[in-house]
């Protein structure tokens, strides 16, 4: 008689992803337990054709090369019934740090007196001729701001960011168009990152940028550079052992709200996985704004994010598998 574990359908996940994506997200305890639930993940080999490797149940990927996309899109065009998590034309979006946040303002979030959602004020600056300071002033945008690169396509350079403390730092800014200046908003060193993967949703707290005082304003360098969040909070708390207390104390926000947050930007976006950085304004308790999204984050950094990714993969097949689709 056929035991219950040789009777059960195993499930084949292709994956298209860069070695150092392979490194922190195929960790073996991932591997292990997608095994024992039944789940085979296998990767691509990106010099052959992607119909000769299948079968499989669903593919999920992160590359951006464009041999890559033009032979994704033909591989989609060609087996509709084949799940690909994610299309590259939503993913592409999040490349945008402009396009990424617009879909923020039209999200249809349950009114509430004591919440609200929001993105930065924030300019597009695309020509070095363009006159910054007028351009502020007409959007009502305040130092000190952040400059960022137009592009956020993962590499070193789309994270080079500069927080601008005045105009003289704006002048002296080398950063060539086009690049975005976002208003810097205190919000009590916390940033909120929330995880998606399908239904399964996750928001951890993670220190962030200082709040800036207007003494500190004053009397601050015109700029300081940096490529992670993480380097500045470094430099500016190492020594402030109240950081962890500001940690401790700093409250999630409403799990309701961040689910339908999550919910309504997973819709409208079209997409399964990612995550978005929102923070709270210092001034204003209960406005929260979003000020990034990013497309498969980092995973392995959220708790038990084997058993999230391995119930979402089985969501993925199952639904597939009810639908009547031949898996």
């Amino acid at each position: 008689m056929m035991s219950e574990e040789q009777g059960r359908r195993r499930y084949r996940i292709a994956y298209a992803l860069s070695p150092k994506k392979v490194e922190s997200f195929i960790q073996p305890s991932l591997l292990n337990l997608a095994d024992q639930r039944g789940i085979d993940l296998f990767p691509l080999q990106l010099s052959k054709p992607l119909i000769d490797q299948t079968p499989f149940d669903c593919l999920i990927h992160k590359l951006s090369s464009p041999d890559w996309i033009n032979q994704l899109l033909r591989f989609i065009s060609e087996n509709p019934n084949v799940v690909v998590i994610d299309h590259p034309d939503a993913i592409e979006r999040l490349h945008n740090r402009i396009t990424m946040l617009q879909v923020v303002n039209n999200l249809n979030i349950t009114p509430d007196d004591q919440l609200s959602l929001a993105i930065p004020n924030q300019l597009f600056v695309d020509t070095p001729t363009q006159s910054l300071f007028d351009a502020l002033a007409s959007k009502s945008i305040n130092f000190p701001v952040i400059a960022k690169p137009l592009v956020a396509d993962g590499t070193a350079g789309s994270h080079q960011m500069s927080l601008v403390f005045n105009e003289e730092g704006l002048r002296g800014l080398d950063l060539n168009p086009p690049f975005v200046l976002q208003e810097f908003v205190n919000h009590g060193g916390v940033i909120f990152k929330v995880y998606v993967a399908g239904k399964h949703i996750q928001c951890v707290k993670r220190k962030s940028l200082p709040d800036i005082s207007e003494e500190k304003l004053g009397v601050s360098e015109n700029s300081l550079s940096f490529s992670q969040i993480s380097n500045v909070t470094a430099q500016e708390q190492s020594d402030d052992q109240s950081v962890g207390k500001v940690m401790e104390a700093a409250e999630l926000p409403p799990s309701s709200f961040v689910n339908e947050v999550a919910t309504e930007l997973r819709q409208a976006l079209k997409l399964n996985l990612f995550n978005f950085d929102m923070i709270r304004d210092s001034k204003v308790g209960g406005r929260y704004l979003v000020i990034d999204i990013n497309y498969f984050p980092g995973y392995a950094k959220m708790p038990c994010y084997e058993t999230v990714l391995t119930d979402f993969f089985l969501d993925i097949v199952q639904q597939k598998q009810s639908e009547g689709e031949p898996v």
